[in-house]
């Protein structure tokens, strides 16, 4: 049935595309921050700019009301889609006992793996879910979003992508009890009543697969519970997740994002974090339109090089991207193996090389 859906649609663009004299091209999404200090009217700017260069929709990190009201309506004004992109589980400053409990028993809260903001909330918490599904329903019903996009909806990585290993001098060969959550009380007292097995007990808990798949269903119940109350105000849900899933999501931070019941997909394939090139966008890309719900776009994250004629001397992936010349590799690997479109993380990232480059490859 996915084949045969897969052809109509190819069928169907390559007829539009006839009927208009022009070559169809796939479209193209951005992702950006944005707060309180940012200047609207510049803003606007960067969206008459993006929508110039084929951009159709916006991705603004933003989780402040007032500010996602005018943007929202900014990107509106320009004929761009909106969606509110916003950090669900790396939350600070709520109650302690709303955060994850590594395999030590260690919270979040206060100790962080990796990174301070990683204090990760515990999807399984009811006043979590309840205050996550509260907080995603108030942005969807601002007039002008047209989708609540979840980022962080997941874990911590119990197991960081190859490329980081270095950064953060770890050899992550399996999973390691500091990064390993959740083992709060109810958590395990949860998986035991379903499945009389009490994890703390369990010498090696990574190679008890009900374990892993309990945590992934509970990240998956979270997202599903956000959106049903997203569309019971008319709105839409993204969500940015990892490759895969099974090749990587399902795994490095219990995202079995098959499962889930959103609008589109935005996974994050950048390919550095792999040490990849860009041709392992064909691959990964393929994995995930296969895998990815009856009907749900995929639109495949690109990581955008900064410096890129200065490339070859970070050793750094969060500085690292694709270079103009890996732009063409990059977007018909992911369009040619069913991608729906692109998202370019982020257009700031982006040179003249670059966006002349992404024209070529559309």
């Amino acid at each position: 049935m996915k084949t045969i859906k897969v052809l109509f649609v190819a069928v169907t663009i390559a007829i539009l595309a006839a009927c208009s004299g022009k070559e169809a091209k796939a479209p193209v999404y951005v992702c950006e921050g944005i707060n309180a200090r940012t200047d609207m009217e510049e803003l606007s700017e960067r969206f008459r700019f993006w929508k110039s260069n084929g951009v159709v929709g916006v991705c603004m990190g933003c989780d402040d009301p007032d500010v996602i009201r005018e943007a929202s309506a900014r990107a509106h004004a320009e004929g761009l889609e909106y969606h509110a992109w916003i950090g669900a589980m790396t939350r600070g400053g709520k109650p302690h006992g709303w955060y994850t409990v590594n395999r030590l028993g260690q919270p979040s809260d206060e100790n962080p793996p990796y990174v301070p903001y990683y204090t990760t909330l515990d999807p399984a918490d009811p006043d979590v879910r309840e205050y996550l599904t509260g907080m995603y329903s108030e942005i969807a019903g601002l007039p002008d979003v047209d989708y609540v996009q979840l980022d962080y909806i997941r874990y911590a990585d119990v197991i960081l992508s190859r490329g980081l290993w270095d950064k953060y001098g770890l050899v992550m060969d399996e999973e390691y009890a500091p990064a390993d959550y959740c083992y709060c009380n109810d958590c395990v007292a949860e998986f035991k009543e379903l499945t009389g097995i009490d994890i703390r007990e369990v010498e090696d808990p990574s190679k008890v697969k009900e374990w892993a798949q309990f945590r992934c269903d509970k990240v998956t119940e979270l997202v599903n519970m956000i959106v049903d109350a997203v569309h019971a105000k008319g709105k839409k849900v993204s969500a940015d997740v990892f490759p895969g899933p099974m090749s990587h999501a399902y795994w490095m931070v219990r995202q079995e994002w098959s499962k889930w019941n959103v609008d589109m997909l935005f996974p994050m394939n950048y390919n550095d974090f792999y040490m990849e090139g860009p041709e392992w966008l064909a691959t990964i890309v393929k994995e995930e339109v296969g895998s990815a719900p009856e009907g749900v776009p995929v639109m495949s994250g690109l990581f955008i090089c900064p410096d890129w004629q200065n490339k070859d001397k970070v050793v750094d992936p969060e500085n690292s991207g694709l270079l103009p010349s890996e732009m063409e590799t990059a977007v018909r690997g992911s369009l040619d193996n069913g991608a729906a479109g692109i998202c370019l993380f982020t257009p700031g990232r982006m040179s003249q090389e670059h966006w002349d480059a992404l024209a070529k490859s559309l």
